[in-house]
């Protein structure tokens, strides 16, 4: 696949523009075409991953409105509040990270839009709160990030979003949440999941290394996805803990009520209300 960035050089100090060497001339990077790509990348692992963002933001909607301020919480490339701000552009957003990279094509994402801001943060540093711009949200929002963590410190970062949400707030964590006590189950779905995605790859697909092989040849992104790789090395070596332990967990960190709300064979949306 081939992504046109629109950069022709080096980085310059705030990673959105690429500089021409020969010329000096100044153009843009194709922000949009990179949260294409990360999407495309992203779907080939998980196909039902805009059901689980409709669903996410229908219980916005439900118990918090249509103007809530929100935490998207690992944010990455700012998939959940590119959606959030589709469906309700009255929402505020803020979008923390560690991922150099990632927070790039974010930031190059939502330039200019008042709506949104990024803290870069490490969700494993006690005090990574404190950045944040405000002390309290109506609603926290996470997909596809907290299985980098294991359990004690997931545990923990829980009692930190408990703190963050308003009284009849919400939590929302959509991940790939293993049930160990199925493993033929699991092991039945875990084989036709990955026939689907050699089928896609057949197709054309890109993976996840693959896709860090594009950004680490783009002028722009070549040098965060570097720092990015020093960071987090290859990928994560968190757990993946049943739907059922999150519920509980969130409930024992100061949540009223926590369920699943959407569920696929192998991922969860699980919801907690304050």
């Amino acid at each position: 696949m081939n992504i046109n960035t629109g950069t022709t050089g080096h980085n310059d100090t705030d990673g959105t523009t690429g500089t021409d060497s020969t010329t000096g001339s100044v153009s843009a990077t194709d922000w949009a075409a990179w949260q294409a790509s990360w999407d495309r990348q992203q779907e080939w692992y998980m196909p039902d991953r805009e059901e689980r963002f409709r669903i996410m933001l229908d219980m916005v909607e439900a118990l918090v409105g249509t103007t809530p301020r929100v935490l998207d919480l690992a944010c990455g490339t700012g998939s959940i509040t590119a959606r959030l701000l589709a469906r309700f552009p009255g929402a505020t957003s803020t979008g923390v990270d560690l991922d150099p990279a990632l927070l790039a094509i974010a930031r190059g994402t939502f330039a200019g839009d008042g709506r949104v801001s990024f803290v870069t943060a490490d969700l494993k540093d006690p005090g990574w709160t404190s950045a944040l711009p405000y002390d309290s949200y109506d609603a926290v929002l996470t997909a596809t990030a907290l299985h980098w963590l294991h359990d004690g410190p997931l545990a923990s970062l829980y009692g930190q979003v408990a703190g963050l949400t308003r009284d009849g707030g919400v939590f929302m964590n959509a991940d790939h949440m293993i049930d160990g006590s199925t493993p033929r189950i699991n092991a039945a779905e875990r084989a036709r999941r990955h026939a689907g995605m050699e089928r896609a790859r057949r197709d054309g697909a890109l993976d996840w290394a693959q896709w860090w092989e594009l950004a680490a040849k783009d002028p722009v992104l070549a040098g965060p996805t570097a720092r990015r790789f020093e960071i987090y090395g290859e990928h994560a070596d968190g757990d993946m803990p049943s739907a059922a332990w999150h519920a509980d967990t969130l409930r024992a960190q100061g949540f009223g009520e926590a369920r699943p709300v959407w569920c696929s064979p192998s991922d969860t949306l699980l919801l907690a209300l304050k």
